[in-house]
């Protein structure tokens, strides 16, 4: 089967070498675990099914669901919903644009659910949309059997770099920190509790995924979310656990950054990144990307644009 180098970045995180995870926990794919009360992180299965990781917060009279998910993934994470709670889902946040995090939209739109996000996860679409929902349907079936011609953007958008909901159970923040992953990156971030949710702007292993990012400008974000001063992480792919994942993940990109940086100076060309490798400390985010990371860098670097910025599909 063709898997596009966009979707390989949902399979080759799975496969790839990941000598430690920054923090254990007792998550494992398809399971939930309560990180605070009223506040449950549930695992993707990306390895097998391509599925991101979800977050469920419960309001005084609704649920939020942090990322729609691929369509099966979504109907998955409505079961579960079901089980930790009588309260009807009423808003899904896309974090980013990208398939295994926004595909699932129009079954949760369907169930009644409101899609929100970030406006520049629908600019986002406008920009890669039909030609990746189309793609991304011939490979998968959950996509497929929509039948639809491309993906549904959210429904609910805000152009502020900070929307509130709030009740007297809690308050969630929905925030813009800045184009890492993606144009659209948005953070949720639970003030009282101290719970960030990252999307994939920050990963714990080797899922990053960079043709549509902001490689020098990724560490600035990470430290901008490191600023609220989370207790709990909860990354959009990998294990939860504390602000360890996001000076990690920054200085990964930092790294990767400064490694192609310093070979370019002395003349390398793409063909001689091959043998680049990066910090030990870096381990837990290098995996089989590492090569289309470096490809990245170095198109950013020479070209003088953020990667996202350049020619790709």
């Amino acid at each position: 089967m063709k898997i596009t180098r966009f979707w390989t970045a949902t399979v080759f995180a799975g496969l790839g070498t990941m000598a430690f995870f920054a923090t254990r926990t007792q998550a494992v794919p398809n399971g939930t675990t309560q990180i605070v009360p009223g506040v449950w992180f549930r695992e993707g299965d990306i390895k097998n099914l391509g599925h991101c990781n979800n977050v469920l917060i419960e309001m005084k009279d609704y649920l939020i669901v942090v990322d729609a998910n691929f369509p099966s993934g979504a109907r998955l994470v409505m079961e579960e919903a079901k089980k930790l709670s009588t309260k009807p889902v009423k808003y899904v946040f896309d974090t980013h644009h990208h398939g295994d995090h926004a595909y699932g939209n129009a079954v949760w739109t369907e169930a009644g659910a409101i899609t929100l996000a970030y406006k520049g996860v629908a600019d986002e679409m406008k920009r890669y949309e039909p030609a990746r929902w189309l793609s991304t349907a011939k490979e998968r079936k959950d996509v497929g059997d929509l039948h639809r011609d491309t993906a549904e953007p959210p429904k609910q958008t805000f152009d502020k770099s900070l929307f509130v909901l709030k009740d007297s159970t809690r308050e969630v923040q929905f925030r813009f920190l800045g184009w890492a992953h993606t144009r659209g990156d948005a953070f949720v971030f639970l003030p009282k509790e101290r719970v960030l949710c990252t999307g994939d702007a920050v990963v714990n292993g080797a899922y990053n995924y960079t043709a549509d990012g902001n490689i020098g400008n990724w560490p600035k974000v990470a430290g901008a979310a490191l600023k609220l001063n989370p207790l709990h992480v909860l990354p959009g792919h990998g294990e939860p656990g504390g602000p360890e994942i996001l000076t990690g993940q920054a200085k990964f990109m930092t790294d990767l950054h400064a490694t192609v940086a310093a070979a370019v100076k002395n003349g390398k060309k793409l063909d001689d990144l091959k043998s680049l490798t990066l910090p030990d400390a870096d381990k837990n985010w290098v995996g089989d990307g590492l090569q289309a990371q470096l490809k990245d860098a170095f198109n950013e670097i020479t070209q003088n644009k953020p990667t996202g910025d350049l020619p790709h599909k």
